[in-house]
């Protein structure tokens, strides 16, 4: 195996396993919870009702980006907003263990980070950008393995 394409590969399982992350999160959202019951949450917390919908539909597409490798660079960050709410408004409160009773801070911390991680890895391999746009960064890659 080349070694030079190995941080395509590697930034390709970081993207599509966040992605897939992000797609359950906002499945959940939908399906389990609904928007009305996500818009409710969100209001318990304090938060404007009609942000829950607009999170969950964020969730969607950036699970779609990251999954599919379209912009997934801006996807990742897309979240990051969103779990630092969690952090402040839900489990910060909790402790650093997401076992602890509501569930700490420690899941949406390595979300972020892994989040952050797939931002600086872009795209890797094996992603629809590269096919549709030929993207410059992957065009230079291939040449160079």
């Amino acid at each position: 195996m080349n070694t030079k394409l190995q941080p395509e590969y590697a930034a390709t399982i970081l993207r599509i396993t966040l992605g897939v992350m992000y797609l359950a999160h906002g499945l959940t959202k939908l399906l389990v919870f609904t928007p009305q019951g996500t818009a409710q949450f969100f209001a318990s917390l304090g938060v404007p009702g009609f942000l829950g919908p607009i999170v969950m539909t964020a969730e969607l597409l950036a699970a779609l980006g990251l999954i599919l490798g379209v912009k997934a660079r801006w996807a990742a960050l897309l979240l990051i907003p969103t779990l630092m709410g969690t952090i402040i408004l839900v489990h910060g409160h909790n402790g650093f263990s997401f076992a602890n009773q509501g569930g700490g801070w420690e899941y949406p911390m390595f979300l972020i980070t892994v989040s952050l991680a797939s931002f600086f890895a872009g795209n890797g391999a094996l992603a629809l950008e590269n096919v549709l746009f030929r993207s410059k960064a992957y065009s230079q890659t291939k040449a160079n393995a």
